[in-house]
């Protein structure tokens, strides 16, 4: 089995698996939160549709996780409200 990783954690997945597919089997439903009240936020839609698993991956943020396949040592990470430093 391959691994990303995800806030400094290995997540195993499988071939073809999404990047919100591996975290939600390994047992991580949120990995996100709004811009203005905090809230957690995960797997939602699972299509694409929404926003709510969104991620940043290798640095680039507002990556839908449920449309992201993993790749053995992908840098994935918790995204905070729009994913950019404020002005």
């Amino acid at each position: 089995m391959s691994t990303f990783e995800f806030d400094g954690v290995g997540v195993v997945f499988r071939p073809g698996q999404t990047v919100g597919a591996a975290l939600v089997a390994a047992g991580r439903p949120a990995w996100r939160t709004t811009r203005v009240r905090g809230a957690r936020r995960g797997m939602f839609c699972g299509i694409g549709v929404c926003y709510d698993c969104l991620v940043t991956v290798g640095g680039e943020p507002n990556q839908r996780a449920c449309l992201v396949l993993a790749e053995p040592g992908m840098t994935v990470t918790t995204q905070d409200g729009t994913g950019h430093e404020p002005d």
